[in-house]
């Protein structure tokens, strides 16, 4: 099994490869996410990455908390994203 963890607070030059770097000594890496910006293609500062369930819970005790790129990391299991309200039909939409 494999846990996902999400992480906060990340330097805006961070790498998958320095992120991967960082959480491989605690477990198996399986992937890593970071979030970019839709327009400007810049990192957000928050990714995830996903474990072996033993590297993920160790990472969490060992990295939460930690600075990382001169940043203070902020790391836990990520959470399902709550589904965001339909709107039904938009072709019904009154033109204002």
């Amino acid at each position: 099994m494999s846990k996902k963890l999400y992480v906060g607070n990340l330097p805006f030059s961070t790498t998958e490869d320095s992120v991967r770097a960082h959480f491989a000594p605690y477990g198996e890496v399986l992937s890593v996410a970071l979030i970019t910006d839709r327009e400007t293609g810049r990192l957000r500062g928050f990714g995830f990455v996903e474990m072996n369930d033993e590297g993920a819970v160790a990472a969490i005790e060992a990295l939460d908390g930690q600075s990382f790129g001169g940043r203070t990391l902020k790391i836990n299991e990520a959470q399902e994203r709550a589904p965001r309200p339909s709107y039904g039909d938009r072709s019904n939409r009154r033109p204002w």
